[in-house]
């Protein structure tokens, strides 16, 4: 069993996940409130049988799901405390707090698999031609344009690319090494265009005047960072990238509420996938720790295709009748 976690409680932990699932996957207020309400449930559930987050096993998972249907809780109740417990059980692997999913493999009470939201490729080309009306200097916009190039090249989590130690990324190198959740490394190749981006964003940070803002933020708590800023670690935060996508979208005309770092790494994936990409491939390169979290991005290329069907072949729609006269 993993060790990591250890020096949370329940509370702490489930704390933890709410965290980054604002920071991470952007979720609204009302979302986090009810996974906070629904694992607050499960954990005192598992309290009264000495268990946790960390030590209930698949069947105890289970027995909590059938005591929630003893309760008489609806179905999508239902579905939605097993959708919280199986974020969360996702998120102890990655963290390494645990060694095993006990949750991924157990089946719902028949509510549909909710699909990752993605934006579609003419989307996230709008976004990139947004990107030069954004930014007060050019050294501004050079970031901007690296940070979007990167996160769409690699799907890096957000904390992986804020975190970014400049170090790594010295050389023109075509390969990135990613610390992600847990301490867990990975190599991830960078697209022709990230890898200008990133040169011109390291010539603007390096040769940066010593007086100007981002010359004093090089030469602080930033200098270790990739993409320095007056935070407490020294580094560009979540939140602040969370708030460039949201001015992005409105400038590529895009609802924002559908932007945040992690659609983009669900764009990554999917249009990987749709150009080819091998399922484990894409696992590794976005560094799921299980296939499975992998495979929901099959299901999404399964509906697009259903759509493409639908929409566009000549038989799916009824012909007008031809002019008879």
């Amino acid at each position: 069993m993993a060790g990591s976690g250890d020096r949370f409680g329940d509370q702490g932990r489930i704390s933890a996940f709410l965290d980054a699932q604002a920071a991470e996957a952007g979720a609204a207020r009302n979302t986090l409130l009810a996974y906070g309400r629904d694992l607050k449930d499960f954990a005192g559930w598992l309290a009264g049988r000495g268990l946790t987050l960390l030590t209930v096993p698949r069947e105890g998972i289970e027995d909590y799901l059938g005591f929630c249907d003893a309760q008489g809780l609806s179905r999508a109740t239902r579905a939605r405390r097993l959708s919280a417990i199986r974020q969360i059980m996702r998120f102890a692997l990655d963290e390494g707090w645990r060694e095993d999913d006990p949750a991924g493999r157990i089946s719902g009470p028949g509510r549909m698999q909710r699909l990752p939201k993605v934006l579609d490729r003419a989307e996230v080309q709008a976004m990139f031609d947004a990107l030069p009306r954004l930014g007060r200097s050019d050294s501004e916009r050079a970031r901007n344009l690296a940070l979007i190039e990167l996160i769409y090249a690699t799907g890096m989590r957000v904390s992986e690319l804020v975190a970014l130690p400049v170090g790594a990324c010295r050389g023109d190198p075509a390969l990135l090494l990613i610390r992600g959740k847990g301490g867990k490394e990975r190599m991830v190749p960078l697209s022709s265009p990230a890898r200008r981006a990133l040169s011109a964003w390291l010539a603007l940070r390096d040769n940066a005047p010593e007086a100007s803002p981002l010359g004093r933020l090089v030469a602080g708590k930033g200098a270790r960072w990739l993409f320095p800023a007056a935070s407490r670690e020294g580094h560009m935060t979540r939140q602040a990238m969370n708030g460039l996508l949201h001015q992005l979208a409105l400038a590529a005309g895009i609802d924002p509420a559908r932007v945040s770092p992690h659609v983009l790494r669900h764009a990554f994936a999917t249009h990987l996938l749709e150009g080819g990409a091998d399922l484990r491939a894409i696992q590794t390169l976005l560094g799921h720790a299980d296939l499975g979290t992998t495979e929901i991005y099959t299901h999404v290329l399964d509906a697009r295709m259903r759509e493409l069907v639908l929409n566009h072949h000549p038989l799916a729609k009824p012909h007008p009748k031809a002019d008879e006269s």
